[in-house]
């Protein structure tokens, strides 16, 4: 199973594997606190990507579009997080304020399609 979460709530059991997938540490937040069990910055969408989205939802079609094409020979990493979910829980966790349209939920589609 994949979920999602903010890295700014609260950490649980059930979040399962916690997989940061972020370019940059969540502002303000310990290693302590976040209890991040893997950070894949490489799966991150491009500062360009990310910038030129700037969580605008009249962008998310082609943002989701571009982030795919990014992710393009990355499909070693891909394919461990598929079987880490089939196995058990992961949670993609991300930093934006954005709750719905960001990069994690993005990956998640990618993952689950």
């Amino acid at each position: 199973m994949i979920k999602i979460k903010r890295a700014y709530d609260e950490p649980s059991p059930e979040d399962g594997r916690r997989v940061l997938v972020d370019k940059l540490w969540p502002r303000g937040l310990t290693k302590e606190r976040a209890r991040i069990d893997e950070w894949l910055k490489e799966l991150a969408p491009s500062t360009e990507l990310r910038k030129w989205y700037s969580h605008d939802p009249a962008k998310w079609k082609e943002f989701k579009k571009l982030y795919r094409a990014e992710l393009r020979g990355k499909e070693a990493i891909l394919e461990g997080l598929k079987a880490a979910a089939r196995k058990g829980t992961i949670t993609l966790v991300f930093s934006s304020r954005e709750t719905k349209l960001n990069n994690a939920e993005a990956l998640k589609e990618f993952l689950a399609g």
